[in-house]
Formats: C-alpha cells, structure tokens, sequence
C-alpha cells in the first residue's frame, strides 16, 4: 500500500486523486492533504479519508512533506508557489507525481539538479504520453518526440483574425474544462510551449528534438518517435484519473480507471502542423528554454500578467504574446540559479509586463 500526500487536494487535479484513491483502497492510504486556501474543504476531505495531517497555503504544504512520511507526493498546486513543495519531497525521497507544470517551467534546473533516477513521474496527460512510450525502447533509441496539441478554439485561424478575440471566445475550449489562465494558454498555444520545456527536463531531450502536432480529437495524447522509423502512440479518451492513476502508482497500471477506445465504431483522428505565424508562442518558448537560467521564469510570469490583463479588458489577445515576447527580449538572466533569484526575476518580468501593459 503506497502512503500518498496530496497538495492541492481541492483543485481538479486532487480531487480526481481522491476519486481514484476511494475506488482502490487496497492499494492507497491518504496521510497529508493540502490546499491553497479552502481550509473547511480539505478539512471535509479529511474527515472523508480518515486523514490526521492537513496543511493550508503553500509554506504550511512544504512543512507536511518535510514532516509526514509518504511514498508519493502528488503535486497538483497551481503556480510556481508549488517549487518548494516539489524540492521538499525531492529532498525527503518520496516519489514526486508532478502535475504542477510551474516547477519545471520556472526552476527546471533546480528540480531535476534535486531529482533522483524514476524519483520524478509526470502527471499533465502529455508527458504521461510520452513516459509510457518510452518504456518501448532505450534513450540512445529515441530519436524526437511529439506532443499533440488540441489547437485550440483557434485552429486554423489566420493570425490577423484573432485580432478582435473576446475574453469568453479564449475560454471555449474544445475539450478540457480548465481555468481562466490555463484554458487561455492553450487558446495561444502558451502552454504547449510550457509543456515543451517541461518534456526537456523530463526526457533530457533536445529542444530540437521535440515537436508538435495539432490533433483535435485529443486521443493521441502524445508519441516518440524512434530511430527505426516507428513511432509510439499513447491513446485514450480524455480523462486526467489515468495519468494521475500512473503518478500514484508508477510504473504498475491501476485496473479499471479509465474507459477505454470503442474499437467497433468508427472513429478519424486527423494531426495538421502547427501555424507558427498564428501561434509564435511555441517557437518563443523554445527560445527561452535554450536560454535557460530565468529565462523560463520570465516567460511564464510575463505571460499570467498579459492574460490576466487581456481578461480585464486592458489588451487585446494578440497582445498577450507580444508583450511576453517584448518582456523575454527585455531580460538579461545573471548570477546564480536559486530560488530567491527565479523569484526575484518573476517579480521584475511582472513589473515589466504591467509596464508595458499600461503602455498599449
């Protein structure tokens, strides 16, 4: 039975663990439960799991990984406040399942400098993708890999007619139900360019080996592609319990979670390549991960301010990248890499993208 502390257990991430865990108690316990700040929440699900140690904010979730023995660690926090949580369970030696994409994106070298071999295993649907495509053949075998992307409400939409993009319009996703700025990230195609960085530091795989392809369908969750010619697809309907699933319980499947493809009805899957003249944040992100030291950070700062600004009614949508793009150009990343200096250099990218902000 594996020991499982959950952090961001109130969010959609924690509370598909907990669905997962209550259908499996054979094989989970919950021992820690944190939350960023619903403290009667995570106290019901507490009292729902027969959990002794909670935690409220992101210092208080440190100090439980620090002081309650687990063999996961499930980081579903939003934003790059989850970096200490992530190293605290790195330095104790749990298994980290990591859906919290800030702490690779902003402290990437520090998170991996931390890591041990199998100690990490990623939970956003992509890298799980891609893990499980791994296991057919050797790193020296590899020769890129693929992340698929939904494109979008926007796919195939010209640049020039995104110009007059409304707030609710960015909101429409396709496929996933996701919040305000995660959902607009994936209307710009931002967070796939974070979702590029991160297979970087997972996989150890040149930037210039990591592709994307639009996939609407959003069954193809991502492939590798190997030096044989063949490539390695994982498929399956969207539904975030079976890579959590395997975060929980890596590298063994968990019966029974997900629902599997109906192979007796038709079905098309279409992949189209991405329109970068559209979509310039997958390239930019590719620059600032080559970059690296704060680059990222930058980036991804930047990019919450514009869209929180564009959600305000203070820019336009096409500004959103085009600020982050003038921020990134603006930064000059020195000194040494620590987590006083990523966020020292996310509070200068947010002054500067306000800055520019009130400038448009």
């Amino acid at each position: 039975m594996r020991r499982v502390i959950i952090l961001g257990s109130t969010g959609s991430i924690g509370v598909q663990a907990l669905e997962v865990i209550a259908a499996n108690r054979e094989s989970f316990e919950v021992v820690g439960l944190a939350a960023g700040s619903q403290r009667a929440a995570v106290e019901a699900q507490a009292a729902a799991f027969g959990v002794e140690h909670i935690a409220v904010g992101e210092i208080e979730a440190e100090q439980l990984v620090r002081t309650v023995e687990a063999d996961v660690v499930l980081n579903g926090i939003t934003g790059s406040v989850g970096l200490g949580p992530t190293l605290a369970a790195l330095e104790v030696g749990a298994t980290l399942a990591l859906a919290n994409k800030e702490s690779l994106i902003v402290g990437g070298e520090l998170v991996m400098g931390a890591a041990a071999p199998g100690q990490l295993v990623p939970v956003d649907s992509e890298h799980s993708a891609i893990a499980q495509a791994l296991r057919a053949g050797t790193a020296a075998e590899v020769r890129r890999l693929v992340l698929t992307a939904s494109g979008g409400p926007f796919r195939g939409r010209s640049r020039q007619s995104l110009r007059d993009v409304s707030p609710r319009e960015a909101l429409a996703h396709p496929t996933w139900d996701m919040g305000l700025v995660v959902t607009t990230n994936s209307s710009t195609l931002v967070n796939k360019g974070l979702e590029i960085i991160e297979a970087h530091y997972l996989f150890d795989v040149s930037y210039d080996d990591i592709d994307v392809t639009v996939h609407p369908q959003s069954i193809v969750h991502s492939m590798v592609e190997f030096i044989d010619g063949s490539t390695i697809a994982q498929c399956s309907p969207p539904d975030m319990r079976l890579p959590i699933s395997l975060g929980l319980d890596w590298p063994n499947r968990v019966p029974g979670v997900g629902t599997p493809l109906d192979w007796t009805t038709s079905s098309t899957w279409t992949f189209e390549p991405l329109d970068a003249e559209a979509f310039p944040a997958v390239n930019l992100a590719k620059q600032v991960g080559r970059e690296g030291g704060t680059f990222p950070a930058v980036f991804n700062a930047a990019n919450e301010q514009a869209v929180l600004a564009f959600h305000a009614g203070r820019i336009g949508y096409l500004d959103i990248v085009d600020t982050v793009t003038a921020v990134v150009d603006a930064h000059d990343s020195t000194g040494v890499l620590s987590r006083e200096s990523l966020a020292e250099a996310e509070r200068w990218a947010r002054a500067d993208a306000d800055r520019l902000i009130g400038l448009r």
